[in-house]
């Protein structure tokens, strides 16, 4: 048997072979479980081991038995019961039951596995075939999940703004508890049907359902008002809310639940960008301690093996200031050590009454049976508890349900933090890492989100469009009367063209195909001086080209064709193909749109054809 301890809670593990049919086989596997935690020194008792073994002595119990066979007979050490087809037979019933997005068969078939390998190496009789398939891996690998996507922005100031409210109104409930419990006496002295008296007898651990039925009326309709309308509404049809519910109200009103403690923990991992929920829930009052500076935070990262320190300065806000700006003098009271500091008083009288586990998230509940009042370290696991029910109570400043996208997960929070610091930083992906992530787990479990990939889509955009400010430029149209006089040097001149090349294209020499060229052998393409390799598909996007009114029905089918592939791309590929050159087509055409009806007779009447390299064609076609 071993012991867990975690959060206030103590899990005992044990495995207990007089349970199964299989007595043996469950023995053996227990005693390598035994010896696996022990000398590995596994956190939490080595749970997985003993959970395999477990599920697969009761398995094996089923399987043989509906199989006619003895399960008595099982063991590591003979061949009386092939074991190796039981295994399948198990992993098997394990997919059925957790399903194909699960892990946990994959886990209970690999920590199962591991076990009789570790009998198989130092154990004599182990059958060769068991051996081997100890040595595999699990039948069905480990399921990849669907990453999580962080909650928009508007999203996550909502829920910033909805747990604001949350706990300036349980700051409230509280600061009215204190007043009461200030005004109250023993009600065995001063009487059990006074408010104040009743706040009193709940902070000495007096109030139970037994005390409150033999001191108050029994009908809740004969109880004092102030004590009635503490009672929470009934819900439909059923029977008014009663002396357990009366209880409960009573300790809401000095301690807090967990249903209000999952405010300061959203707002807590809104503002800490470098902690999980797992660490803000293992927490400890040691691990908290306020500077000069602000709050010193050190935090356990079990899964690595890692403690660090984390010092969260004073940022100064005012509960108004809901951007970060302006001047605030002294302590703040949204960051995180204003959060901290709060937290810490609500949850002061948790402490100093019941005296739990120290633990920063402690809370209030009333047992199930007596409807006494006990604390104990916060889980937030329970139905009423959890970030989703949470979400699902809250309304914004219109009294409207708050919307936020599924999955109410709180490892959203994370990520969301951690996009606003992408935002904010805006560095390279080793910056946005931080100090408590490698470069690849931040490329795999943060790089992935859709703020992310907008950031990335407005930075190519960026750098497109930088690129092509200084290498793509309009054609230069030339009309009927300039390309007559083209070869006289003035003209030549004010077009930007020598005399010779003015001469050559008018006579057709520099013709690419779509577009006359400037000079071939000095494309913005490439840097070697030699001949453009992108005519005429780039022409139109080349600082080199001129173009002529005899052109205009090619180009008139370059952009039918372009218009085409608009119906065969995606959208995004379509634009990073063709939309440069839709822009520029228009551009040339708003020039000489009273030519383009004489242009499209020319093509029906002379048959004309647009002409592209095979390459071009095969490149643009697919």
């Amino acid at each position: 048997m071993f012991l867990e301890r975690r959060r206030g809670r103590t899990a005992r593990h044990t495995i207990d072979p007089s349970s199964y049919q299989c007595t043996t086989l469950a023995s053996q596997l227990a005693d390598e479980w035994l010896k696996m935690t022990r000398h590995m020194a596994l956190s939490g008792g080595g749970s997985e081991y003993s959970g395999a073994v477990r599920s697969f002595a009761k398995f094996t119990d089923k399987h043989l038995s509906e199989a006619g066979m003895d399960p008595a007979e099982a063991r590591l050490d003979e061949h009386a019961v092939d074991l190796v087809e039981v295994l399948y037979a198990w992993e098997g019933d394990l997919r059925q039951k957790y399903g194909p997005k699960s892990k946990q068969p994959y886990r209970r078939a690999r920590a199962l596995l591991a076990l009789i390998d570790q009998r198989a190496t130092v154990t004599p009789g182990i059958p060769g075939r068991l051996r081997q398939r100890a040595k595999a891996p699990a039948s069905y690998g480990k399921p990849t999940p669907q990453p999580l996507d962080e909650f928009s922005n508007a999203e996550r100031i909502a829920l910033r703004d909805a747990a604001r409210a949350a706990v300036r109104a349980t700051e409230a409930r509280l600061d009215r508890g204190r007043e009461l419990l200030a005004a109250g006496t023993d009600p065995r002295v001063g009487g059990w049907r006074d408010l104040p008296n009743l706040v009193w007898a709940t902070q000495m651990r007096m109030v139970n359902s037994q005390a409150l039925q033999t001191h108050l009326p029994v009908k809740t309709r004969w109880w004092p008002p102030e004590v009635v309308d503490l009672l929470p509404a009934p819900e439909g049809e059923r029977r008014g809310p009663g002396v357990r519910a009366l209880g409960k109200e009573l300790g809401r009103l000095l301690f807090p639940d967990e249903f209000d403690l999952q405010a300061f923990r959203v707002l807590l991992l809104l503002g800490m960008t470098d902690t999980t929920p797992e660490e803000l829930h293992d927490l400890q009052m040691g691990d908290v301690e306020f500077t000069d500076d602000g709050l010193r935070v050190v935090q356990k990262k079990l899964r690595a093996s890692r403690i660090r320190a984390d010092l969260h300065p004073e940022v100064g806000l005012e509960s108004g200031d809901e951007d970060g700006v302006g001047e605030f003098t002294g302590g703040g009271s949204w960051d995180v050590p204003g959060l901290m500091r709060r937290l810490l008083a609500a949850t002061t009288m948790i402490r100093e009454v019941f005296d739990p586990d120290p633990y920063l998230f402690v809370a209030v509940r009333q047992a199930a049976s007596g409807g006494e009042l006990l604390g104990y370290v916060a889980q937030f696991a329970g139905p009423r508890y959890r970030f989703g029910f949470w979400i699902a109570s809250q309304r914004d400043g219109q009294g409207r349900p708050l919307k936020i996208s599924e999955p109410y997960e709180v490892r959203r929070l994370r990520k969301t933090t951690k996009v606003v610091r992408a935002v904010a930083l805006g560095g390279t992906v080793s910056d946005l890492a931080g100090d408590d992530h490698h470069v690849e787990v931040y490329r795999g479990h943060y790089g992935h989100g859709t703020t992310a990939h907008i950031m990335a889509g407005r930075a190519i955009n960026r750098s497109q469009e930088w690129v092509f400010n200084r290498l793509a430029h309009k054609p230069m149209l030339v009309d009927e009367a300039a390309e007559e006089w083209l070869d006289e040097p003035e003209v030549a001149e004010e077009l930007g063209m020598d005399i010779e090349v003015a001469k050559a294209m008018r006579a057709g020499e520099l013709d690419m195909g779509l577009t006359n060229c400037r000079n071939p052998y000095d494309s913005p393409q490439r840097t070697d001086k030699k001949l453009c390799h992108v005519a005429p598909a780039m022409c139109m996007l080349c600082r080199n080209a001129v173009i002529f009114y005899s052109q205009l029905p090619r180009l008139l089918l370059m952009s039918d064709r372009i218009e085409r592939m608009r119906t065969a791309l995606p959208p995004p590929r379509w634009h990073a193909i063709y939309g440069q050159q839709r822009a520029a087509l228009d551009e040339v055409f708003a020039e000489c749109a009273d030519r383009l009806p004489a242009a499209r007779q020319q093509i029906t009447e002379l048959g004309i054809r647009l002409d592209l390299p095979l390459g071009q064609r095969t490149e643009f076609d697919r």
